[in-house]
């Protein structure tokens, strides 16, 4: 955290980036010992291939040769044009304060966030971050510099979850707003409609972009293994319910299920990359998965 930055923050609040900090450092630099070599490709100009003009492409990537030969527009591409920019997509509503572990659903939204971007930042990679509910509650541009990890951090520790979800506005404005394709990774509960989450999914798909989803689910969510008389307190406008829990255990995981399924289902029919993760689980399976979709991606790309 630079000094700068240390000036426009409350002592509590620089704390708790810190800890942010630390957390992701020690996430990221764990899972990459890890690792006999980092599977990511440097950055650098080798060519890889030419694609046909779109417009808004740079005019100067035009292989003139080609069109001499061709009377067809094609540009050049490079190894760093493969680099594609990663939007990080943080859900912070009401459902999302939810936990029965160390930390709360949203808090280890956070963790998944900041280390995706330390190792992103590692690799001199873009990133870009979109903190939301109904509404956008913070965004951070994109940027690829070592530093631009405190203004992600600083972003990700302001909200406090506490309104419901509008996942299609918020899909539907990334999809209308980045026209450079790129990854979008989605970190949430994804308790929001399906039909407007579907909708905006298929809207990044179609404008380009690689999407990943982490479903971020607490082990009680998953288990449900409450007893006795318990207060189940609504969130996001739900309203509130007591009963023995034990009576609802089974359709309750019958529904968790068919919900996930669902998820599974849709997203595969769409190529969306989907994950569901517990907030009990070490973030190594998560930063993997990152991994090993990007590595798909540049073979696609070569191929």
């Amino acid at each position: 955290m630079t000094r700068d930055s240390r000036r426009f923050l409350r002592p509590e609040e620089i704390s708790r980036i810190a800890r942010l900090e630390v957390r992701a450092r020690h996430i990221v630099e764990g899972f990459l010992s890890g690792l006999h070599r980092s599977p990511y490709l440097g950055q650098s100009v080798e060519f890889v291939q030419h694609r046909e003009y779109v417009p808004g492409d740079d005019v100067r990537r035009i292989d003139w040769k080609v069109w001499s030969k061709t009377d067809k527009y094609f540009i050049k591409q490079y190894e760093e044009d493969t680099n594609l920019r990663t939007t990080l997509l943080v859900d912070c509503s009401e459902s999302m304060r939810f936990g029965t572990g160390p930390l709360s659903k949203y808090e280890y939204a956070c963790t998944v966030a900041a280390a995706m971007a330390f190792l992103l930042l590692r690799q001199q990679d873009s990133v870009g971050l979109t903190v939301f509910d109904e509404s956008i509650r913070e965004r951070v541009r994109f940027g690829s510099r070592p530093n631009h990890l405190v203004a992600l951090l600083a972003a990700l520790d302001s909200p406090e979850p506490a309104s419901k979800t509008d996942m299609f506005g918020i899909l539907e404005e990334v999809a209308a707003t980045q026209n450079r394709r790129g990854i979008v990774v989605i970190v949430s509960d994804l308790f929001v409609p399906r039909e407007g989450l579907f909708r905006g999914l298929r809207m990044l798909r179609h404008r380009g972009h690689d999407v990943l989803i982490f479903h971020v689910m607490d082990d009680e969510e998953l288990e449900f293994n409450f007893s006795g008389t318990t207060r189940f307190e609504g969130l996001e406008e739900a309203g509130d319910l007591v009963c023995d829990p034990r009576s609802l255990r089974d359709g309750y995981l019958e529904a968790v299920e068919s919900f996930r399924s669902e998820l599974k289902r849709k997203c595969a029919a769409e190529l969306i990359d989907f994950q569901t993760i517990r907030t009990s689980e070490h973030l190594d399976a998560a930063l993997a998965h990152y991994l090993n979709h990007r590595i798909g991606m540049r073979q696609s790309v070569r191929s």
